[in-house]
């Protein structure tokens, strides 16, 4: 399996756009395209998803590692009977931006060329130069990655996409444009932009801006990724069920999450927002979500009444973010478009706030606000013995969220933040029974599930 990295020159250039649709062309030029994303994001993989048909890898240095990166992007080749032909790497903001886990520090990593999206709409000698820039930027900081050329974004065909081909230097290669069109445009939402299944895009668009793109030659630039210094390993299995909540309020969750469950333990899901049981299990995992969009339902469903017993009664109950927020007491959402009534997510954004009963695990209240409260990679060093670590260990995440907690005084912490924001500023981790909530999202790779799991 060879592949490339899509980076950006910024946030907000169009990248996600121009994977899928790099994505849709490659598979329609009947290549097997294993899809990824640089970065904790849990959005823009749903996209990919929709597209290409297969889970979109999680590739981040500071929640995995150098090689657990690898690891996880080797993973789909090992692991899948229809192997990739190309791993195709959505970037994340910038492609030099960010301090832990940056996009040009994914390609370092993973040893693959670079193919920067350029937005092309007001130019094009000066397209040429951004990219050249971008290209000599990386040994001025000494960054082992290669740009290997374009995709110019929102370019027009004719003169306007020759006069970006003539300017760019030999070292340069052009890999095609993405067209105008207000079919390519996915909605946001206060934590990015839509899920895949709520907003996927016109498969006509999307086939109409593959033609666009030069799928030989982004093929003739791809390479073999770096192979991670320690493959992966079997772990032994643990005598264990665990549930998992999944539906449109809990969909956050990376899939080596899932995998590294399911070869462990014995794995069932069910839908906390259309009433479910809690299944018969020894432990429940609530990843995060949309909780706000689907408060009133999850109040009404009685599941989250039933998993509070539950956990009261020594059930242990691991919740992320916005599994946190569901094992709280109550839940208040603004009132402006985050307090669906069903499972719909269509909401009526002149409703005053509401406060809805959560599971009451927890003791403590969360409020949503219309700004985010923390966005950050995150770490956390373990005062005790906890469900994800044991006492003195530190774990990497990420955390981003709009939501705030408001906690007991005596409310016990399982953790300390090394940096970010956590649940108070110092804190991360409310402890209440045998249970966990947390506003940090972490991977696999750092060793919480397996921890989980052999806590159970």
């Amino acid at each position: 399996m060879k592949g490339f990295v899509l980076g950006g020159v910024s946030s907000g250039v169009g990248k996600t756009v121009a994977t899928l649709a790099t994505m849709q062309a490659l598979s329609d030029a009947g290549q097997t395209v294993q899809p990824a994303k640089a970065g904790p994001d849990f959005i823009d993989p749903s996209h990919h998803e929709a597209i290409a048909g297969r889970p979109s890898r999680t590739l981040d240095l500071w929640l995995s590692g150098e090689d657990g990166l690898r690891r996880n992007c080797a993973r789909a080749a090992d692991t899948d009977a229809d192997e990739p032909d190309i791993c195709l790497v959505e970037g994340v903001m910038g492609l030099y931006d960010g301090d832990a886990s940056s996009t040009a520090m994914v390609a370092a990593a993973l040893e693959l060329p670079v193919v920067l999206v350029v937005d092309a709409k007001a130019g094009m000698e000066s397209v040429a130069a951004t990219a050249y820039g971008f290209r000599e930027y990386a040994a001025e900081i000494g960054r082992d990655i290669d740009v290997a050329g374009i995709i110019a974004q929102r370019a027009h065909g004719g003169r306007h996409e020759q006069g970006i081909r003539d300017a760019l230097p030999d070292e340069l290669e052009y890999f095609g444009r993405i067209p105008p069109n207000d079919d390519l445009e996915i909605p946001d939402r206060h934590l990015g932009l839509e899920m895949g299944a709520e907003a996927a895009l016109p498969r006509s668009a999307l086939r109409e801006a593959a033609e666009t793109i030069d799928t030989d030659r982004l093929l003739a630039a791809a390479c073999e990724p770096a192979a991670p210094e320690t493959p992966a390993e079997p772990a032994d299995r643990v005598d264990a069920t665990v549930a998992v909540a999944s539906d449109a309020a809990f969909c956050f969750r990376y899939p080596a999450t899932i995998e590294r469950l399911r070869e462990r333990a014995d794995l069932v899901t069910f839908s906390p927002v259309a009433g479910d049981p809690v299944p018969d299990c020894d432990g429940v995992y609530l990843p995060g979500g949309y909780p706000e969009l689907h408060a009133a339902a999850l109040e009404s469903a009685g599941t989250l009444t039933q998993l509070g017993d539950r956990a009261s009664e020594g059930l242990p109950v691991f919740g992320e973010c916005g599994g946190l927020m569901a094992m709280s007491r109550s839940l208040t959402t603004t009132g402006g478009g985050d307090a669906g009534t069903d499972t719909d997510t269509d909401t009526n954004t002149d409703a005053e706030p509401t406060t809805h009963d959560m599971a009451g695990i927890l003791p403590a209240d969360v409020t949503m606000h219309d700004r985010y409260q923390a966005l950050d990679h995150i770490e956390l060093e373990a005062i005790d013995d906890t469900l994800t670590a044991s006492a003195g260990d530190t774990i990497r995440g990420h955390e981003f969220h709009y939501s705030s907690a408001d906690v007991d005084s005596d409310a016990r912490f399982a953790f300390e933040t090394v940096r970010g924001t956590g649940i108070d500023g110092e804190h991360d981790g409310l402890l209440a029974y045998d249970s966990l909530g947390t506003y940090a999202h972490v991977h696999p790779e750092s060793g919480a599930f397996d921890r989980f799991l052999e806590s159970l």
